[in-house]
């Protein structure tokens, strides 16, 4: 089954071609790093307008490249939630008008689900049930993932993501947008016990997390060096900071991973390509004697391939939509 997927969720135009929900024919994606950097963040009117710029063209050029034609595609696939409202309307219309002109079936897939998804594609022996931490810009949320497409939410964020609290305090110590990477690139040589940084306790929800409070320290500790004159470690820093999002994500999720009683913890998202967090997860599930599963850094951000291997699983389960089909800002993947 060959499947044109679209993803617009933010600010990457992506549009490929995937086959049978494992093989990835094509991934085409039209990036816009480089636009919003000059803002140090993501402008949604202007990812909008790069959108409708680029998803036409890329959509042949992913045809293209998988050496298909329109008549070869089997079913159309969009990423309709959650996510940047202008730019999922652009993808959602997209799709839809696809379909329809094309005859074809439309897929509506859940961008959470996307990156579970990313998983398929890198490790072929991957199959539900297991479990999933997913951290990215928007998101932080540890999930079981019963089925291909039954999703349970075993702890999540009160407040800010761990991709954004990264995002955060780079901006703020004058690292290029995207920030993450480049925080993480700073933090090697530097000593993670240098700032001492909260990592935070939701007493009524174990596997829940806070990463307001951490990324409050971590900002005073800037600010006070600002008005002081005092010389910031910003290698230190930037290494105490993802010692403590590592010390609030990888023991919750060892945690979840016993409570279910799982042998296979996958990871996926954005924060999926930080080096420390890798690293801490690689040891941790040596030590606890599970299959670890980590997707390669092109599967880590936003692309259309997770988005076609996802909705393989959601077409065989009956999940389809019409031209009634809407987008969403926001909505829970286990709704």
């Amino acid at each position: 089954m060959n499947i044109l997927a679209v993803e617009s969720s933010c600010d990457e135009t992506a549009v490929a071609v995937v086959r049978d929900g494992r093989e990835v024919l094509c991934d085409c994606i039209a990036s816009q790093v480089a636009l919003h950097r000059e803002y140090g963040g993501v402008v949604p009117e202007i990812a909008s307008r790069k959108h409708l710029e680029a998803i036409c063209a890329l959509a042949d050029e992913a045809l293209l490249r998988s050496k298909l034609t329109r008549k070869d595609l089997d079913a159309v696939a969009v990423t309709y939630a959650p996510g940047l409202i202008g730019a999922l309307l652009v993808g959602v219309n997209f799709a839809k008008s696809a379909a329809l002109s094309l005859g074809l079936p439309l897929i509506p897939v859940h961008h959470i689900s996307g990156h579970i998804a990313a998983n398929y594609l890198a490790f072929p022996e991957l199959t539900p049930p297991f479990l999933c931490l997913v951290v990215s810009g928007g998101h932080t949320l540890i999930v079981d993932v019963a089925d291909y497409t039954q999703f349970h939410i075993l702890g999540t964020t009160r407040d800010d993501a761990a991709g954004e609290s990264f995002d955060k305090i780079a901006r703020v110590l004058g690292m290029p947008y995207p920030g993450g990477a480049a925080l993480d690139k700073a933090a090697d040589g530097g000593d993670p016990g240098r700032y001492r940084l909260p990592v935070a306790q939701v007493t009524d929800a174990p596997l829940d997390m806070s990463f307001s409070g951490l990324k409050t320290a971590a900002l005073n500790i800037i600010h006070h060096a600002e008005q002081t004159g005092e010389t910031l470690d910003v290698p230190s820093l930037c290494a105490s900071f993802s010692a403590a999002v590592t010390q609030t994500l990888v023991p919750r999720t060892m945690a979840a991973l016993r409570q279910t009683g799982y042998q296979k913890l996958a990871v996926a998202g954005g924060v999926a390509a930080n080096s420390h967090i890798r690293a801490a997860f690689e040891r941790e599930a040596a030590a606890a004697g599970v299959s670890l599963y980590l997707p390669p850094l092109h599967l880590c951000g936003d692309n259309g391939a997770m988005i076609g291997a996802q909705a393989y699983y959601e077409y065989r389960a009956g999940h389809t939509a019409d031209s009634t089909l809407n987008a969403y800002a926001t909505m829970p993947i286990d709704a």
